[in-house]
């Protein structure tokens, strides 16, 4: 067992690494369509992005057992503690007799070996004699079949695979009936989809006002939100404030002071950007300990299908915003060229489709503090790519 958490943890640090690396990317991306581009639209940018997450509900088309979940109800059911063993009877039996064990008759037109569709009893010279006083046997032209309901047929199927066969196909039933159901992952989807908006948004607002490394350092605040937002509301004992963890979150910020201070592009003033970056990292934060608290392990979530939904319900209820932005003046609508619209899908897709996937299994592999921590490693990261990319100032 602590094997297995050694390996979810080295793998989980590994996928957000990875992120890091892409959402450093991403944000200078970002940092040059609002600046060197001239296409200062946070707004127009975040819903792009988000609503882009709608490719992931594709899987509908090309990933049966989505498809499944759509017209079939799974071979085994995750059965709620909190309901009593008679309510649980009830159910199921009202379930059986819902259900009739057989289809209806249907009838079926006999096809036999010799090719007649008819056959007598005997052969035809005693019938031709013995025919005024022996009645002949004549077999029905057609059969009846009545098929299973699925759940009694999977029974079946199942009573005929070998053992092994038989033990794979259940432990396989069995970790898709823990999954949530795909009704259950819309309607989480439904209430977290305007937290991650939000979050999106201010990140975005801070890069078309500051720059994308003080961006990056203000971020970094989202550890202090995570620990205090978790102690508040755990998913389990391992979400609880100790002195450990506290001391974790207060190296963090130590280290972004000193890395902070030493960026020039960050002493003396107040960076128009910072509370849009503080917003976004409160956001982040509540985002990732509330989805934890709702679903606890990974392996219950189907994260694509997940994040599929989110960008369907932001499609769907965001675009108001474009019309009241318009006409407050807050961000006139302005489409954009060809070039920009590349630009803009390409960090869509890897900055955030792909990106988001990523964070959010990781965060599962490790913990919400952990994943909100990693975020802190886009300061170097950020000071790297100026250094070999930017060639500022510093590198002479």
């Amino acid at each position: 067992m602590a094997k297995l958490n050694a390996h979810r943890l080295f793998c989980g640090t590994l996928v957000l690494l990875i992120v890091d690396v892409i959402w450093v990317g991403s944000s200078e991306l970002t940092e040059y369509i609002f600046k060197d581009e001239n296409f200062s639209k946070p707004f127009f940018s975040t819903y792009v992005k988000t609503t882009m997450f709608v490719l992931y509900l594709l899987g509908f088309v090309f990933w049966k057992p989505w498809r499944n979940q759509c017209s079939s109800k799974p071979m085994y059911t995750i059965v709620d503690p909190t309901v009593t063993e008679t309510e649980e009877t009830e159910r199921i039996y009202a379930d059986i007799e819902a259900e009739p064990l057989l289809s209806d008759s249907v009838w079926i037109p006999i096809k036999y070996h010799d090719g007649s569709g008819e056959k007598s009893s005997g052969n035809e010279s005693e019938d031709s004699i013995s025919r005024s006083s022996i009645k002949s046997v004549h077999f029905n032209q057609v059969t009846e079949v009545r098929h299973l309901s699925e759940s009694q047929a999977d029974d079946a199927l199942l009573a005929r695979l070998s053992y092994s066969a038989s033990l794979r196909a259940q432990e396989s039933a069995l970790k898709a009936a823990n999954k949530l159901p795909m009704k259950q992952v819309a309607r989480i989807a439904l209430l977290f989809c305007v937290l991650w908006f939000l979050g999106n948004l201010s990140y975005q607002e801070a890069l078309s006002n500051t720059e994308a490394g003080v961006v990056n350092i203000l971020s970094c605040s989202s550890g202090l939100f995570t620990l205090i937002l978790a102690s508040m509301f755990p998913s389990n004992s391992g979400d609880r404030l100790t002195l450990s963890k506290f001391l974790a979150v207060g190296m963090s910020i130590v280290g972004v002071t000193i890395i902070s201070n030493a960026d020039k592009g960050v002493q003396n003033y107040f960076p128009p950007g910072a509370v849009w970056s503080i917003l976004g990292a409160f956001f982040y934060a509540a985002y990732v300990v509330l989805l934890r608290r709702k679903v606890d392990n990974e392996d219950m979530l189907d994260i694509p299908m997940f994040f599929g939904f989110v960008g369907l319900f932001n499609l769907l209820f965001m675009w108001p915003g474009f019309v009241f932005l318009h006409y407050t003046k807050f961000e006139e609508f302005q489409w954009p060229s060809l070039h920009q619209w590349l630009l803009l899908l390409c960090n869509g897709l890897i900055g955030t489709v792909f990106s988001e996937l990523l964070w959010l299994w990781g965060c599962f592999l490790t913990s919400s503090l952990i994943a909100t921590l990693s975020v802190s490693l886009t300061i170097p990261l950020t000071i790297f790519f100026d250094i070999f990319l930017k060639k500022l100032q510093g590198v002479h």
